[in-house]
C-alpha cells in the first residue's frame, strides 16, 4: 500500500530550480531516505508534502490526500521535524509538548506510550527552556512533538545535523522503534553513512533524482575498480591524478583519495609511476564502494550526460 506519492513536481524560486519534475514513491510503513548535499532540494520537497509550499507542477498525495487540495486532512495525520530547532525556545520542555499535544486535541498522558522512549531521556529535564538544551536533547524534543498526535506519516528534514555521533546513533535507534510500530518515515540526509539504515533511499542532486533503490543494490550496482590513494602531499597528488588518462575520476574521501581506475590498470605500477615522480608515503589499494561513491559516479555520468 501506498503512503506517500509524488509525480513529476516541479518547484522553481525565480530563477532557481529547486525540484525538476521529481516523482516516487513510498509504501506504507517503510523508511525512505532522500540522501543529497545541501541545496539538493531536499527541504523544499519535504515542505511541499507537508503543505507548507505549493508546486508550481506536478502532484503528490500522502496517505491518499492530495498536498494542495485536501491540505487540512494531510497536517492532521503527519508529523514534521524541520531542520532547523523551530520550538520555542522561551517555553520549557513539557509546556512545548504539552503546546503541540493541545493543538491536535490531545494530551501529554494519552498519547505517553508514543513518545515514552524519546521523552523519557529529557523528561528530568521537563521544566528547563528549550533553548538551553544541547543539541541531541533538542533534536529529542522535536521529535516527541512531532510524535504526540500519533502521525501516519513522519517527515524528519536532515534531524541529525550538527549533533554528535552518539546521539546520531540514539537517534536512529528510536526511528527503528518507530519503523517497527508501522509509522511511515521519510527522512533527509546529507550524511550518506545513513543511507543504509534506510529500507530504500532516494539519492538527489540539483533537484534531480539519480537512483531509487535498497542500499545494497546501489552498492552492488557500482561495477568499477575503485581505489583508495594517498601519499603525503594530498592536494598535489590530487591535481596530479586529476591529470592522469589512467583515471576516470578522483575525488577527496577522508584521508585518502578515491580513484575510479580505468580496466586494465595496475595498481603497483601505477604506485611506482608516483614515487617516482617525487610523491612519498605512497598507497594505492583496492577498496569496496560506498554509497558516496556511488552517488559521486552518479554525479559524474549526470554531468557527462548533460555536456
Amino acid at each position: 500500500m501506498v503512503s506517500v506519492e509524488v509525480k513529476n513536481i516541479t518547484k522553481s524560486y525565480e530563477k532557481v530550480q529547486a525540484l525538476h519534475e521529481t516523482s516516487f514513491s513510498v509504501s506504507k510503513g517503510e523508511l525512505f531516505g532522500i540522501i543529497g548535499p545541501d541545496g539538493a532540494g531536499k527541504t523544499t520537497l519535504f515542505r511541499i508534502l507537508t503543505t507548507l509550499l505549493k508546486p508550481d507542477n506536478g502532484s503528490a498525495t500522502v496517505e491518499g490526500f492530495d498536498v494542495v487540495k485536501e491540505y487540512k486532512q494531510i497536517r492532521n495525520i503527519v508529523g514534521y521535524m524541520p531542520g532547523k530547532f523551530s520550538l520555542y525556545q522561551d517555553l520549557s520542555v513539557k509546556e512545548n509538548l504539552e503546546f503541540f499535544a493541545t493543538i491536535f486535541g490531545t494530551t501529554i498522558e494519552e498519547n505517553y506510550h508514543l513518545v515514552k522512549d524519546i521523552y523519557s531521556q529529557i523528561e528530568p529535564f521537563k521544566d528547563r527552556l528549550a533553548g538551553k538544551l544541547s543539541g541531541g536533547m533538542k533534536q529529542k524534543l522535536a521529535l516527541s512533538c512531532a510524535m504526540i498526535h500519533k502521525p501516519d506519516v513522519l517527515f524528519l528534514d536532515e534531524p541529525t545535523t550538527g549533533v554528535d555521533a552518539v546521539s546520531r546513533k540514539e537517534f536512529w535507534e528510536m526511528l527503528m522503534r518507530l519503523k517497527n510500530v508501522g509509522i511511515t518515515i521519510l527522512v533527509s540526509t546529507p550524511y550518506m553513512d545513513e543511507a543504509s539504515l534506510c529500507d530504500r533511499v532516494a539519492l538527489i542532486q540539483d533537484g534531480r533524482i539519480l537512483s531509487i533503490e535498497k542500499p545494497d543494490n546501489i552498492i552492488k550496482s557500482f561495477n568499477k575498480k575503485l581505489f583508495s590513494v594517498k601519499a603525503d602531499n594530498i592536494y598535489k597528488l590530487l591535481k596530479t591524478l586529476e591529470k592522469s588518462s589512467d583515471l576516470e575520476t578522483v575525488y577527496p574521501f577522508g584521508e585518502f583519495l578515491h580513484a575510479i581506475f580505468n580496466d586494465g590498470l595496475n595498481e603497483n605500477e601505477f604506485a611506482k609511476q608516483l614515487i617516482s615522480e617525487g610523491f612519498q608515503n605512497v598507497v594505492v589499494q583496492k577498496t569496496e564502494p560506498t554509497i558516496e561513491d556511488c552517488f559521486m559516479d552518479l554525479m559524474r555520468k549526470k554531468e557527462e550526460k548533460n555536456n
